[in-house]
């Protein structure tokens, strides 16, 4: 018999600095709210942020959240909702064991969009090794270091057990976040061969879409010195996050959830307008001020968005090119989105967030098919010009031959990118066509005249743009 007295669990899988300004901070003010029939666990698939996850270990899973608004005024919050945190292994083992416990309903994770290995007809990517990997580390009975991977191994266990159905949630910026990591999650076990998880997974597990957001920088030394100055704690798990925060989730848990209505998460049947406005309006634009910021020396993001050139290339992508097609008589959009967009220029300008462009300029070649080609695409149906989107790919094309002539001041990281095929692009006669005509990047619309064309404009205008910048 269950034991009732123990909190059910959502297992987190990703325990980086946005998961704990996140989905932790909800969990946890539903727990000071008297609700405490959740707790959560959570350890990395990979051996990664080493000293953080000993930190919290030592810390029995809390740490201090530093919250800033856009006026520069701070607070601090004490988190508590993690009640284990999982020391990483080779083998996964504690992270598997709690994902088979029967307590566990829910197993979310957090692995940047570029983790997820899906080419532009959602298909799984073959050519990355890891992939290949995970499924040759899985036939010798070992877990992999993929989402895919880890999930497979955990819920191989966790029928094994019998221990019930069990929701997976993404918590990552991927559009349809649910539907298609679900997507590739099938598609990885039909490879493996393993045909009696395959119809299991289907039959006892949900995978909810979900709309996530926060911006939250990587920690820094000066956030641990401040939580110490306010707080009197010396705390190495210490971080910093914005004081916006939103999550809007599909209501399709097949094992229970907790009630995160009750401090502000957004329940709903679909999740679409929600994601759209904030991928195309806030993460496209977010790495359009990344990519720019970098190419005239910038560290920070507030820089570029106070900078009235860049600011004006983000706006006019946002207002000439995606509120039309967002925003249609067909189908108007519940938000408003010019409002969106003022708030989300405003959240960029925050000095005190201190963002950095090297965080967000990352991972580019996931970012033009995810974030930014979907607006070409429906703006071409419509006949309608693309002068104002093709900015942003052009400024990418500029930042990657940066990149490729070693004058990147800082090192940029990209899990989706092929380093030599983006030195073939640099280095083609053409490297305008040459990006316009890699399929990974734009699918169907690869070597289109019309994307070509507008990339050359485009291209000129970031030229010019840095010509006069750096003169």
């Amino acid at each position: 018999m269950q034991d009732t007295s123990k909190p059910l669990l959502m297992l987190h899988l990703g325990l980086g600095s946005f998961h704990r300004a996140h989905q932790a901070l909800y969990l946890h003010q539903l727990q000071q709210s008297g609700d405490t029939r959740w707790a959560l666990a959570g350890g990395n698939i990979r051996a990664d942020m080493a000293e953080t996850i000993e930190a919290l270990i030592a810390q029995n899973g809390a740490y201090t959240l530093e919250t800033v608004t856009p006026k520069g005024a701070r607070s601090y919050t004490r988190i508590q909702s993690i009640q284990t945190v999982v020391r990483h292994d080779p083998m996964l083992s504690g992270l598997i064991r709690l994902g088979a416990d029967a307590h566990t309903r829910i197993i979310s994770f957090t692995v940047t969009e570029a983790g997820y290995y899906l080419d532009a007809r959602d298909r799984l990517d073959l050519n990355f090794a890891d992939l290949q990997a995970d499924l040759e580390a899985l036939k010798a009975g070992k877990p992999g270091s993929t989402i895919y991977g880890a999930l497979t191994a955990i819920l191989k266990a966790r029928k094994q057990a019998n221990a019930g159905a069990v929701t997976l949630l993404n918590c990552d910026n991927l559009r349809h976040n649910g539907d298609r990591s679900r997507s590739g999650l099938l598609q990885f076990l039909e490879l493996l061969g393993d045909s009696a998880l395959l119809e299991w997974v289907q039959a006892h597990t949900s995978s909810p879409n979900a709309m996530v957001d926060r911006i939250t920088p990587r920690p820094t030394p000066e956030v641990r010195s401040r939580v110490l100055a306010a707080t009197a704690v010396d705390d190495a798990a210490a971080l910093m996050g914005e004081s916006f925060i939103q999550w809007v989730i599909e209501d399709r848990f097949i094992a229970g959830r907790p009630a995160w209505e009750n401090v502000g998460v957004e329940m709903v049947q679909s999740v679409q307008a929600y994601e759209e406005a904030k991928i195309r309006l806030l993460n496209a634009t977010h790495s359009c001020i990344a990519w720019a910021g970098t190419l005239v020396g910038y560290t920070y993001i507030h820089e570029g968005t106070l900078d009235a050139q860049i600011r004006q290339f983000a706006y006019d992508y946002v207002t000439n090119d995606v509120i039309p097609v967002l925003d249609t008589p067909e189908h108007p959009c519940p938000l408003n989105l010019p409002n969106y967009r003022d708030v989300v220029l405003d959240r960029f300008g925050n000095p005190a967030i201190a963002d950095t462009n090297q965080r967000v300029a990352m991972d580019g070649f996931s970012k033009i098919p995810g974030f930014i080609a979907p607006t070409f695409r429906e703006r071409l149906a419509r006949n309608e010009a693309i002068d104002s989107v093709a900015m942003l790919p052009a400024l990418f094309l500029a930042y990657l031959q940066r990149w490729h002539a070693g004058q990147i001041s800082y090192t940029y990281q990209d899990q989706a990118m092929d380093p030599a095929v983006a030195h073939a692009i640099c280095e083609s006669p053409d490297p305008v066509a040459a990006f316009c005509a890699d399929v990974p990047l734009w699918g169907k619309l690869a070597g289109d005249p019309r994307l070509v064309s507008a990339l050359r404009g485009a291209y000129t205008r970031v030229q010019q743009f840095i010509k006069e910048r750096t003169s």
